[in-house]
């Protein structure tokens, strides 16, 4: 059984932390000022003096899904090999009656990466929005990108509106500082104009690539199915869980400077 990420015991208080199976010394830990308030409702604790940076799981977000989860999703569904993207084949784990097959293990640490990196971009009070031309998933996106506090585009994409936003909006406008993808292809199965507008302007990207989709100019790549409703749903939720984690974090942070600079 794997380490908790942290231990808190009241009465005879004892703080461990444990990064990579390891227990950091709890000398330091006694303090009350090198403990912050609770992240979530789990009431996991961070110290102070850790840089959000250099921990590789800051937010506990890698532990919010289990291989199991996604496979009982459909995540690795893949489409038929003949319509197989060359670039998508280091992420495949087989096929099966035609099916391409997708490598759960490399999407387990990959989707880990982008949703720590989607927290980070939350707790540093960034704009994040989603974007799918799925229309089967075009309702699930939009309320729950809505629901988190951040914004979607699901419709026709206007070519410039990135790369061109001060002519198409008549005004300096500021442009997402990520984009998530549900779905890196539009409606007729080409790469979503996006994706090269975000590329050009350097907003980085997280992409979910199916096994028809081209990997490379995606920041964050998640293989995995891009259009079964179950699938689109489990991935909302990691992201939008994701964000108010980071999000609550920023607002932690901020209350206990605002208490220690009262005192």
């Amino acid at each position: 059984m794997a380490l908790p990420t942290h231990m808190m015991k009241k009465g005879n208080v004892t703080l461990t932390r444990f990064i990579n199976g390891r227990a950091l010394s709890t000398s330091t830990a006694l303090k009350p000022e090198n403990v912050a308030n609770t992240m979530d409702e789990k009431n996991v604790t961070v110290l102070n003096h850790l840089n959000p940076l250099e921990h590789k799981d800051y937010f506990n977000v890698r532990n919010s899904f289990t291989l199991n989860d996604l496979f009982l999703n459909r995540v690795h569904y893949g489409h038929k090999s003949i319509v197989r993207n060359e670039y998508m084949k280091p992420f495949l784990f087989g096929n099966r009656l035609g099916i391409d097959i997708i490598d759960l293990d490399q999407t387990v640490q990959l989707l880990g990466d982008a949703l720590n990196f989607t927290a980070h971009v939350a707790f540093r009070q960034g704009i994040i929005m989603f974007v799918t031309r799925s229309p089967q998933n075009i309702t699930t996106v939009e309320q729950m990108a809505k629901d988190c506090g951040e914004y979607s585009h699901c419709r026709k994409w206007r070519l410039g509106t990135f790369t061109n936003s001060t002519v198409q909006y008549g005004a300096t406008t500021r442009l997402p500082d990520l984009c998530i993808f549900l779905s890196t292809l539009n409606d007729a199965f080409e790469q979503h104009t996006a994706v090269v507008e975000s590329a050009k302007m350097n907003i980085p990207v997280i992409g979910i690539v199916d096994s028809n989709c081209d990997p490379r100019l995606i920041t964050f790549p998640v293989p995995g199915n891009d259009d079964t409703p179950c699938a689109i749903k489990l991935y909302m939720s990691l992201f939008t869980d994701a964000i108010k984690k980071g999000k609550h974090a920023h607002a932690s942070m901020n209350i206990n400077v605002e208490a220690k600079n009262s005192n």
